[in-house]
């Protein structure tokens, strides 16, 4: 069952092999960007460049713009934000399987520079379904590790700046020798069923007031992922959930997550309608049967198409949702 919903994940598919072995290569980076058969992802403020411009044809599927590294011209690369991201694997890309790639991070008038048409400059979310096996992995892997980079310029220990090592896949600090390495961050995503076989929905503070979604939160140190299922179902529901199953995984580089999906039910003894929101993050949680959330799906907005969320809903549903805005 775990392999057959995250096969559904938009954004847990991928054709790249990232080659790890490699990125300790001597000059690396450098011998790839004097290669004329390497193709290069252009990101900036989180957004990747496509191909041509979005159209309204949905068999138009989006396709990346990677580049070779003489089509960035004159436009200024810092080469601190080069990042090697593998080997495609995908046979049926312009590029042939084998093709090295590479991503870049560039300045707002780098990106401008390159190509001021706002609308081939796309983020992940909007792509996420509809873009190939390749693309949406490599754009993920590419956006997790550029925002990595973004919050870690400087050594936790002593505040020195951090040398990128490693093809981009490291830093290390220069007073100490000591390294940092990339950080993803587990968050569980439930969902909750009772006796009736419903399941329960929230809406977060931070949404519109009619969005609900499955209930989430991330793992705290020391802590197992089934143990952070019950302590967060408990402290975002009041309710006492048991018998924490794996369903599946997502990468959400929104900056650093992994969402990872659990099926839990509530305990027995526990009164499904002893519902506690804590106030703060959820301000409202409901039960739903698949008649109820078919009838209100036109009323509610519910996880995008993106999302582990949706995914997981539609696999307890038995069938697919209308789209809808995106949420986690």
């Amino acid at each position: 069952m775990s392999f057959g919903l995250t096969a559904r994940l938009p954004l847990s598919r991928h054709a790249v092999d990232r080659n790890h072995v490699r990125r300790a290569q001597p000059g690396l980076l450098e011998a790839l960007w004097a290669d004329a058969a390497t193709r290069v992802l252009v990101l900036s403020r989180g957004r990747a460049l496509l191909q041509t411009a979005p159209t309204d044809d949905p068999a138009a599927a989006p396709k990346l713009a990677l580049l070779a590294p003489a089509a960035l011209g004159d436009v200024e690369v810092d080469p601190g934000t080069l990042l090697y991201l593998g080997l495609s694997l995908d046979e049926s890309a312009t590029e042939p399987a084998g093709t090295s790639l590479v991503s870049v991070v560039l300045s707002d008038d780098a990106a401008h520079t390159l190509e001021p048409d706002e609308s081939r400059w796309v983020i992940l979310r909007d792509i996420a379904t509809t873009a190939s096996d390749r693309d949406a992995g490599v754009f993920a892997e590419a956006l997790a590790v550029a925002n990595w980079h973004r919050s870690h310029t400087h050594c936790p220990r002593c505040g020195a700046a951090t040398v990128v090592e490693d093809a981009g896949w490291t830093r290390r600090c220069p007073v100490d020798g000591g390294q940092v390495f990339p950080r993803t961050d587990p968050a569980v995503i439930v969902l909750i069923t009772d006796d009736a076989d419903r399941i329960l929905l929230g809406s977060n503070a931070m949404w519109e007031h009619n969005r609900y979604s499955l209930l989430a939160g991330f793992a705290e140190p020391g802590e197992s992922l089934e143990a952070a299922v019950i302590r967060e179902m408990f402290e975002e529901s009041g309710l006492r959930v048991t018998d924490p199953v794996y369903l599946g995984s997502q990468p959400w580089p929104f900056p650093a997550s992994l969402m990872v999906g659990f099926a839990a039910r509530v305990a027995d003894g526990q009164d499904p309608q002893a519902l506690l929101p804590d106030g703060e993050e959820i301000l409202d949680l409901r039960w739903f049967s698949r008649a109820e959330l078919l009838s209100e799906r036109d009323v509610i907005m519910l996880p995008g198409a993106s999302s582990i969320a949706r995914a997981m809903i539609e696999h307890w549903l038995g069938e697919p949702l209308e789209p809808t805005g995106a949420a986690r």
